[in-house]
C-alpha cells in the first residue's frame, strides 16, 4: 500500500508512519514508475552560530546498498565516518554549501535551499526524481521532486545524503577550529553550546560567525555600544 500523500503536479509531500530504520521502499516505488535515477537530498547546519550550511545529493545503486544507513543524527561520528567511504564507493555523490555571507544575506532557509541546489547541480547526471528531507521543495529546483517528512529516517537515499552532508560539514568545522581555537568547533561544530558562547564572549566574533543569528548579533551590538 502506498503512503498517504498530498500532490500537486510533481511536487509531493509524503507523510510516513513510524519505522525502525530507513528503507528503499519509496525509491523502489518511483523506479517502478519509470524514474530510473532517484536522488536523495538533505542538508545539515541550519542551527549553528558559525560555519556554512551544507547539503548533499546521493543516487544509490539498488544492487549495492551499504548496510547500516540511517539518519545521521542517530549514528555516532565513528559510524558515520565508517559509512562515508562505503557510500562514496557505491553511489553518485555531490556536496554543496552556502557560506556565512549568503546565510546572513538570504536568511538560513533560503541559504539551505541554495546549498541543496548546488548539491543537485554537482551530480554528474541529472536525476529523474528527487526525494528531499523535510516539508519544502526549494523553488529553484526544476525537476520532479517529493518532500518527505522525516525523510532521513525513512528513505535510504536521504539517509545517505544526511551522512555525507554531516561528514562534509563536520570536516570543515574541525579545520576552522584549528584556525580559530577557543570556540570548541572541533566538538560542537558551531552550535551555540556553552563552550562556544563562552568563546564568543571572551574572543569576539570571527569571519565565520553568522552575524544575523541573535547571540552573535547581540555580541556585536554590545561591542559597538562599548566603543561608542
Amino acid at each position: 500500500m502506498e503512503p498517504a500523500f498530498l500532490a500537486c503536479g510533481f511536487r509531493i509531500r509524503w507523510q510516513f508512519v513510524a519505522m525502525d530504520a530507513p528503507s528503499f521502499e519509496l525509491e523502489t516505488l518511483y523506479i517502478g514508475r519509470g524514474f530510473a535515477r532517484v536522488a536523495g537530498l538533505d542538508e545539515v547546519g541550519r542551527g549553528p552560530l558559525a560555519g556554512p550550511v551544507t547539503a548533499a545529493a546521493v543516487v544509490l545503486d539498488a544492487r549495492r546498498l551499504p548496510e547500516g544507513l540511517n539518519d545521521s543524527k542517530k549514528l555516532s561520528a565513528k559510524r558515520r565516518d565508517e559509512l562515508l567511504p562505503e557510500i562514496m564507493a557505491a553511489a553518485e555523490v555531490s556536496v554543496g554549501h552556502a557560506n556565512v555571507e549568503e546565510i546572513d544575506r538570504l536568511n538560513i532557509l533560503r541559504a539551505a535551499h541554495l546549498a541543496m541546489v548546488r548539491a543537485l547541480e554537482g551530480l554528474p547526471v541529472r536525476p529523474d526524481h528527487l526525494l528531499i528531507d523535510g516539508t519544502m521543495i526549494p523553488r529553484d529546483i526544476d525537476c520532479p521532486a517529493s518532500a518527505v517528512v522525516g525523510g532521513d529516517a525513512r528513505c535510504l537515499t536521504i539517509a545517505a545524503a544526511s551522512i555525507v552532508a554531516k561528514c562534509a560539514r563536520d570536516a570543515i568545522m574541525v579545520d576552522l577550529a584549528q584556525q580559530h581555537p577557543g570556540y570548541g568547533w572541533e566538538t560542537n561544530m558551531g552550535y551555540g553550546v556553552a563552550a562556544h558562547l563562552d568563546g564568543l564572549k571572551r574572543l569576539g566574533v570571527t569571519p565565520h560567525h553568522r552575524r544575523s543569528f541573535s547571540p552573535v548579533y547581540n555580541i556585536l551590538l554590545q561591542a559597538q555600544s562599548a566603543s561608542s
